[in-house]
């Protein structure tokens, strides 16, 4: 099956850019990136801090069988519900070097949305080295949860999120 998570990057340029149509209303969407529990669901991480407002920042961590394996962090520079997010991403004890984030989602219809997502990177060989992991195949495993968790949500919630 072709992966519905497009993951284009360019020869020679610092950025990644990532589109995914969702069958999901634009408000449902924002909100999986906004709710701590749902986020947690989807990305499969445990979210430790997430201030959803300008200036605020967030943490995320990864754990396999009890172990911690991943911990990322970064600050919100914008947030302005359904519509952007720009934050920086930072991979803990790692050798990569923080990156700045612009999420766009766009409503395509009542009940579609469109994330457009683009990273940019301190050099080309860091977004290259990114790159060489499984990071395309994991972003498309991730929004394909993503769909699937919010598309079973109650109706109702599908209601207080256009609210």
């Amino acid at each position: 099956m072709e992966p519905k998570t497009n993951v284009q990057a360019e020869d020679n340029k610092q950025e990644i850019v990532i589109t995914r149509e969702f069958d999901l209303p634009v408000e449902l969407l924002f909100r999986a990136y906004e709710d701590p529990e749902i986020f947690e669901q989807w990305m499969g991480t445990k979210v430790l801090k997430l201030e959803n407002k300008k200036h605020g920042s967030y943490a995320f961590e990864t754990s396999h069988n009890g172990q911690v394996m991943f911990k990322a962090n970064g600050t919100i520079h914008e947030f302005l519900p359904n519509q952007r997010i720009t934050r920086t991403f930072e991979m803990e004890n790692s050798a990569f070097p923080v990156q700045l984030e612009y999420l766009t989602f766009e409503k395509i219809s009542a009940e579609r949305s469109r994330l457009h997502i683009h990273i940019i990177f301190q050099s080309v060989a860091f977004r290259n080295q990114l790159l060489q992991m499984p990071f395309a195949q994991g972003i498309n495993m991730a929004h394909n949860r993503l769909q699937e968790i919010l598309a079973k949500l109650p109706k109702a919630l599908h209601d207080e999120s256009k609210n």
